[in-house]
C-alpha cells in the first residue's frame, strides 16, 4: 500500500524527471490513447487504473493552464530546455509538438484551449524560425 495518491506519485516522481513545461505537456500527450484515456503502466500497477486515469487527466490539465498562463518569451526559453533531452533542434521540437496537437488536449471539446494552445505552438514556431534567419552564420 502507498502512502501517495497516484496524482502526487506522478507529480513528484514521473512529472520531476521531465526538463521543461513543454516537455512535461510532450510526455502527457503521448501518453494519451486512441480512446482518450491515458496509459502509463507503472502508475496503474501501483494506484489502480481509475485512480491513474483521474491523477494523469489532472495532471494533463494542469500542465496545459501553466503552458497557456506562461508568457511567449518565458515559453522559448522553456523551449530549449525541453529540447536539450531530445534528439531534435528546437525548431523540430515544436514542429513535433504541432504534428501531435490533438494528444497534447486532455480534452478534445476544450476548442478555446485548443485555440489558445495552437496559437501558442505557432508563435513559438514562428520565433524559431525568424531567429534562425536573423542568426549570422559562423562558416
Amino acid at each position: 500500500m502507498t502512502l501517495k495518491s497516484a496524482l502526487q506519485d506522478l507529480r513528484e516522481s514521473t512529472l520531476a524527471a521531465v526538463s521543461g513545461l513543454l516537455a512535461k505537456l510532450a510526455y502527457l500527450g503521448s501518453l494519451r490513447t486512441g480512446e482518450g484515456g491515458y496509459r502509463h503502466w507503472g502508475l496503474s500497477m501501483v494506484h489502480g487504473e481509475e485512480s491513474s486515469q483521474r491523477a494523469l487527466k489532472t495532471a494533463h490539465t494542469e500542465v496545459l493552464s501553466t503552458v497557456l498562463r506562461t508568457p511567449i518569451a518565458e515559453l522559448a526559453e522553456d523551449l530549449r530546455e525541453s529540447s536539450r533531452d531530445s534528439d531534435k533542434s528546437e525548431e523540430a521540437y515544436v514542429e513535433g509538438m504541432r504534428a501531435q496537437f490533438g494528444e497534447l488536449l486532455p480534452s478534445a471539446q476544450d476548442r478555446a484551449s485548443a485555440r489558445h494552445l495552437n496559437s501558442v505552438l505557432v508563435a513559438l514556431s514562428s520565433l524559431k524560425k525568424n531567429q534562425k534567419r536573423a542568426t549570422p552564420s559562423t562558416s
